[in-house]
């Protein structure tokens, strides 16, 4: 199994996810957002997989960078940095492994749970990414003790979906939707579904694999 070349399987699934969801995501974000979100992913992924063409990874490590690098610089808004932090930290969670186990999968995921909490400074029940990514590591720390990495990646994203549909009823406290109060309730944020969409990406490339 080449894992420098599933990273990359995984990163094309995400973009293509992005590209496939766009007016969606930007129809979740313009209800309570700035209305850019789907947009911002696209773009953000598209840089990404033209990163990934010209740098030519030997690692996964440098693959999950390469995107970083991508998202950081493309993507507006705060899911640009949030996201591109996560990468950033699942590539050095990774650093100088050829081979991915369902335990360094869930590591990485970690790590990058660490990343968005420290630079976007929200909790679970904010109405942000965290609502879907916290209990998704959780599930994947859970599942990287039965075996494999498309395992680990599918029990993410499952408890990721459920935990974006959380986001419902909430009131948001962080990000532009806090401006909204009470009228955020309602309504789906679009940063926990575009997590779950990753992580579901993310499984559909590593179970096709398998």
């Amino acid at each position: 199994m080449d894992s420098t070349q599933d990273t990359i399987d995984v990163v094309k699934e995400m973009a293509a996810a992005m590209e496939e969801h766009r007016r969606y995501l930007t129809k979740l974000d313009s209800e309570i957002g700035d209305g850019d979100h789907g947009t911002n992913m696209h773009r953000g992924f598209q840089a990404a997989l033209e990163r990934l063409d010209g740098a030519d990874p030997g690692s996964p490590a440098d693959a999950l960078k390469a995107v970083s690098m991508a998202l950081i610089s493309k993507v507006g808004g705060a899911a640009g940095p949030l996201y591109g932090t996560a990468f950033l930290r699942a590539s050095t969670a990774l650093q100088g492994k050829d081979e991915i186990s369902a335990e360094d999968a869930a590591e990485a995921l970690e790590a990058a749970l660490g990343g968005i909490k420290q630079r976007g400074k929200a909790e679970v029940g904010d109405k942000t990414i965290i609502d879907a990514l916290e209990p998704a590591v959780e599930a994947a720390k859970e599942a990287a003790g039965e075996g494999s990495v498309a395992g680990v990646f599918r029990s993410a994203a499952d408890a990721a979906k459920e935990g974006a549909e959380s986001t419902v009823p909430l009131t948001a406290k962080r990000g532009r939707a806090s401006y909204l109060g009470a009228r955020a309730a309602g309504h789906k944020d679009p940063g926990a579904t575009s997590t779950y969409m990753l992580l579901d990406a993310a499984a559909r490339a590593l179970e096709s694999t398998s």
